[in-house]
């Protein structure tokens, strides 16, 4: 099997396109036409994850971080970031970055964190918007429901938990075939009036060139006529953090003892409690700050992230309880994620957990 095969499914679960700008994700060493000989799934790629993955006769480390984040200008290996690449060159070993793209899906790192705390009812806490359009297309009546079904395999027609999500309505449409033409109806030279239908079917931006193939490979007519219009909905299944609940109201007390068995964190760092039940949490993993006032928008009781400045502690206000377990703790079940994402798909083929600790913060008491 090819790397560019696992890259395939990687992507259809998160596709590169939904990474953040200032992010790198995607192939960082390597070749994606390489003959792969197993996959290790890690949360930080470092020089020991290099070692690990050659130990284990993996040529391919699926990592959530990128080791190369900003630019690089030189390999000297001063540093750990070019020693980490030099020794993946060196060892003929290609490194997959699949990064805030995994953060930005409804099926990624933030709804793991939401499982394992038992979260119910989850949604994105901050959807974005201006990633949807909308293909319009008038087919004749009869070749309909080829195209519909076409543009649904091509992945139209998806809104929400919904799939094959389209609107028809009927109508006549009129065309006359000039010279060089060799229309499916009608003759040259005269005008056709056909009964059609007009189909309209919502999609992601990213797909419109496999979307526009598709049309043009189900259409009978020569020269389909179509619309695409962008639009200005919110995407509900692609945004930062989740929001969600618990089953069953819980104390803060008892909640913060859940946290820490859960992720296994040996401190907190949190606001002032507020003696209030806890039943709808909000969780980014990774640096999350940047939601606060999305989670308070929200009435979360309890927000769970890692890395906030002490000034942003305030930003809670007696609004919900906002709690700072680590970064490597909130994003460490996503080596399980990718681990489960391959497995499925490729059963009997050597996918491996790293078993390295990336943290680079340790704790004393």
């Amino acid at each position: 099997m090819q790397i560019r095969e696992i890259i395939r499914v990687l992507e259809n679960i998160a596709p590169p396109v939904y990474q953040e700008n200032y992010d790198n994700s995607g192939l960082l060493t390597g070749n994606a036409d390489w003959e792969c000989t197993g996959v290790l799934c890690t949360l930080d790629t470092l020089e020991a994850t290099v070692k690990e993955a050659k130990e284990k006769n993996c040529n391919l480390i699926v990592s959530h971080h990128p080791i190369i984040f900003s630019g690089i200008k030189k390999l000297n290996g001063k540093n750990y970031v070019e020693r980490t690449v030099i020794d993946a060159i060196k060892n003929d070993i290609a490194i997959y970055a699949i990064h805030t793209n995994l953060d930005n899906v409804h099926l990624g790192v933030n709804k793991k964190i939401a499982d394992k705390l038992g979260l119910i009812n989850q949604q994105i806490l901050s959807p974005k918007n201006n990633l949807l359009s909308k293909l319009i297309t008038y087919v004749p009546s009869a070749n309909a429901e080829a195209v519909r079904l076409s543009l649904f395999n091509a992945g139209a027609g998806h809104i929400g938990n919904y799939a094959e999500c389209s609107f028809s309505s009927e109508g006549k449409g009129t065309f006359k075939p000039e010279e060089n033409t060799n229309p499916f109806i009608g003759e040259q030279g005269k005008r056709a009036i056909v009964d059609e239908e007009k189909i309209e079917v919502i999609f992601p931006n990213y797909l419109q060139p496999v979307l526009v193939d598709a049309l043009k490979k189900s259409h009978p007519y020569e020269e389909p006529a179509f619309d695409i219009i962008s639009l200005n909905n919110v995407y509900e299944n692609i945004g930062s953090g989740i929001i969600g609940e618990l089953a069953d109201e819980e104390t803060e007390e008892d909640f913060l003892k859940k946290i820490k068995a859960t992720f296994g964190t040996p401190s907190i760092r949190h606001t002032q409690l507020l003696n209030k039940k806890v039943k709808r949490v909000a969780v980014c993993g990774g640096a999350g700050s940047f939601l606060i006032k999305n989670a308070i928008g929200t009435k979360a009781d309890f927000y769970i992230t890692s890395d906030v400045k002490y000034h942003e502690f305030f930003d809670a206000d007696n609004h919900l309880i906002i709690a700072d377990i680590g970064h490597w703790e909130s994003e460490q079940f996503t080596i399980e994620l990718l681990f489960d994402i391959l497995v499925a798909k490729f059963p009997t083929f050597a996918v491996l957990k790293s078993a390295l600790c990336t943290n680079p913060v340790k704790y004393f008491s």
